[in-house]
């Protein structure tokens, strides 16, 4: 397809920080967005106003009740999943409740007539590898619960997409960083308190890491639907992730460059996460084949750190 002009794509988690900069980028291209925004949900005011964004008031467990409202979609994207704070990340019931609504909305997108499917994955599914490379064709081994369960769902969605002849991407997003990200992201922390002459405490950032700009992020989902009419009916993980790897410090140093300097940065006095100081490496072959191989990042680290302190 060319561009999305006429198409119908729903989009749970549509006021998410992935979600609601992916209905932006739709929009913008002549896409009809319906989005599953929870009724007591705060963020509503986030999404931003068009006349082909459609608010559904309802709860991705209550997927299937919106079908009279839409009638028919082409393509869902499934950005939405509970507890993914530190209190219920590791709760096996809390995660379980994600997987089984996360099914509402996989049938939904059946009985819409949805030719794609797309979900959000994430890194922590690999878990623990040896050098902190991560490929779409390695055994995953997550470590908590939150990662477990998203690789249940994708167990359990794959042959059910592949029974039905729906394309499914299972897309692992990495470090994706920018303005409205969560405030206590590395990244976020940095670009608020440097320029304001803060310390900043951080672990002691040897372990190689991965950062990818919201806008780049959310290109690549919109030019892997561009291109699915070339991979119908076909099945796969998806790696959303920078070509830019390097050492934490580096990242951080040049984030304190570029807020001329200000504060200091204090390594080795951030209290590491159980898993401890863990390299990604993540491999984003898989994206380049599936979009032809035309795919490539259009934001350096340098040009995102500079737009988020111009918007901050």
């Amino acid at each position: 397809m060319t561009n999305f002009t006429g198409k119908r794509i729903i989009i749970t988690g549509a006021t998410g920080f992935i979600g609601r900069n992916t209905a932006a980028l739709l929009l913008a291209q002549g896409a009809e967005v319906y989005a599953l925004v929870r009724p007591e949900s705060r963020q509503k005011n986030l999404l931003c106003r068009h006349p082909r964004l459609h608010i559904i008031p309802a709860s991705m467990a209550q997927a299937g009740d919106m079908l009279p409202a839409v009638g028919h979609a082409d393509a869902f994207l499934h950005f939405a999943w509970g507890g993914v704070n530190r209190e219920e990340i590791d709760s096996p019931l809390v995660q379980q409740g994600n997987i089984d609504a996360s099914l509402v909305c996989l049938h939904a997108a059946r009985n819409l007539g949805c030719q794609v499917f797309m979900d959000a994955g994430s890194r922590v599914e690999y878990g623990i590898t040896e050098d902190g490379s991560m490929s779409e064709d390695m055994e995953c081994h997550p470590v908590n619960a939150y990662g477990k369960a998203k690789l249940e769902f994708y167990h359990q969605a794959r042959p059910l997409c592949e029974e039905w002849g729906m394309t499914y991407y299972h897309l692992r997003f990495f470090s994706v960083y920018g303005n409205g990200d969560h405030p206590w992201s590395v990244i976020s922390t940095l670009v608020q308190k440097l320029p304001r002459e803060e310390t900043v405490s951080l672990s002691a950032c040897r372990h190689r890491w991965n950062f990818m700009d919201i806008q780049d992020a959310v290109r690549a989902v919109a030019e892997l639907y561009r291109y699915s009419d070339g991979h119908k009916g076909e099945s796969h993980i998806v790696n959303v992730a920078s070509t830019d790897t390097r050492v934490l410090k580096e990242f951080a140093e040049e984030i304190h460059r570029l807020c001329g300097g200000r504060g200091c940065l204090e390594y080795g006095t951030f209290i590491q996460a159980r898993e401890g100081a863990l390299s990604i490496c993540p491999r984003v072959d898989v994206l380049k084949e599936l979009t032809g191989g035309t795919w490539q990042e259009q934001v350096t680290f340098a040009d995102g750190i500079r737009r988020m302190l111009e918007e901050t």
